[in-house]
């Protein structure tokens, strides 16, 4: 057994051509004899050893974000300013003097406070001479009312003892005298409450934002086209907040519905509600003036103030959501979803309402799906990625 031969085929060294050392990957065919299985593994080991390529890159890094279920709204800025709740131009009712002006802007006044008295001596006479017809005029009908009431009396009691033209007579001068005395009445009730009104007081509560006139200023009555208002006169312990809603949106306007107030020269947001609106679109500007009624007992807020108003449109609650990056463009947008493997696949989502950054999703999504909301170019499903979840959605 010692036949060349024989050794050279249990030898496995002569299937290792001098050309192999230099890295060839041409193999001898096996010989079908006792060493075939070590022989098989030697063959496998060099064709791996010359298959064998480069290192592969590292998987690509992407940025994910967990999805979650939040509130959604889409809202709208408009500008307002604040307005007096109620606000007047206090005249007089009569013309004359201003005898004594009690109040200067800034000056609160309650519900008949004075604020100016008016000097009217001509009224004075006019309300004496009055009340003077208004005496006279009742003694003539106490008269007139008596002999009436005499006359009648004997007439039941001796029938043929009184003319009837002379019962006629008493009785229409009764009725005549009584008539002139709610006249006498009626003239010095007038002059009475002209008189009262050269008082001038608040109608309502409120804050004096304007003063026209001095002491000894000559006034004019309201009624005269060239009168001259005495004070300006606000509420503002209660302040109305109007602003111009375009007409697009006036469906959305409803009484009752929120709306948030940014105060900008306060550095103040807070909640109100609106409590009417015109009902009607200006023409010149299309917009719908709607109000909301805003507390001031503090007087922090002032008349003239500016605000913003923002009017939510359209909102949906505890919806799942992606950001607006994560969708694909197009009729028939999709999502890269990272499963937990790192394997990157695509989903096609329906999609509801959109924000200025957030998309509802109402299908082909899951809570807590991981999607990709960095740049997707050259991602395929099927890729191999390593996902780096960054800032998590904000959970309401």
């Amino acid at each position: 057994m010692t036949d060349p031969d024989m050794q050279a085929n249990h030898d496995p060294s002569h299937l290792i051509s001098e050309p192999m050392k230099k890295r060839s990957c041409r193999l001898h065919p096996l010989t079908p004899h006792w060493p075939s299985v070590a022989l098989a593994g030697a063959a496998l080991f060099l064709l791996g050893a010359c298959s064998r390529r480069a290192d592969a890159p590292p998987n690509r890094v992407v940025a994910v974000v967990s999805t979650v279920r939040m509130n959604l709204a889409n809202t709208m800025t408009l500008q307002a300013e604040f307005e007096p709740y109620q606000d007047i131009l206090v005249h007089g009712k009569v013309s004359g003097y201003v005898s004594l002006i009690r109040v200067d802007i800034g000056d609160r006044l309650k519900v008949g406070d004075l604020i100016a008295t008016i000097e009217v001596p001509e009224l004075s006479d006019q309300l004496a001479s009055a009340a003077a017809s208004q005496r006279h005029a009742q003694a003539e009908h106490a008269i007139a009312h008596l002999n009436s009431t005499r006359l009648q009396g004997v007439n039941l009691s001796q029938p043929a003892l009184v003319a009837q033209q002379d019962l006629d007579d008493a009785t229409s001068k009764d009725a005549a005298t009584e008539a002139a005395l709610a006249q006498a009445k009626a003239e010095a009730d007038r002059y009475a409450a002209l008189m009262d009104y050269t008082r001038i007081t608040a109608p309502f509560a409120g804050v004096v934002t304007k003063r026209f006139v001095d002491t000894g200023s000559l006034i004019q009555a309201g009624t005269a086209s060239n009168s001259e208002p005495i004070v300006e006169l606000a509420e503002d312990d209660l302040l109305r907040l109007r602003f111009p809603v375009p007409e697009a949106e006036t469906p959305l306007i409803r009484k009752g519905e929120d709306v948030q107030i940014i105060v900008d020269a306060l550095h103040r947001n807070f909640t109100g509600k609106i409590v009417r609106d015109a009902g009607a679109i200006d023409r010149s500007t299309r917009t719908m003036v709607t109000e909301v009624d805003v507390p001031n007992s503090d007087g922090l807020l002032k008349v003239g103030m500016y605000a913003s108003i923002v009017l939510t449109l359209e909102d949906a609650k505890r919806v799942l959501a992606v950001p607006l990056q994560a969708l694909s463009r197009g009729d028939h947008p999709s999502v890269a979803v990272v499963d937990a493997a790192g394997i990157v696949q695509e989903r096609e989502v329906s999609v509801g309402m959109r924000t200025a950054d957030m998309a509802e999703i109402r299908s082909g999504l899951n809570e807590g799906d991981r999607v990709v909301v960095s740049d997707r170019g050259g991602l395929r499903a099927g890729d191999s990625v390593n996902a780096s979840e960054t800032k998590p959605l904000t959970q309401e």
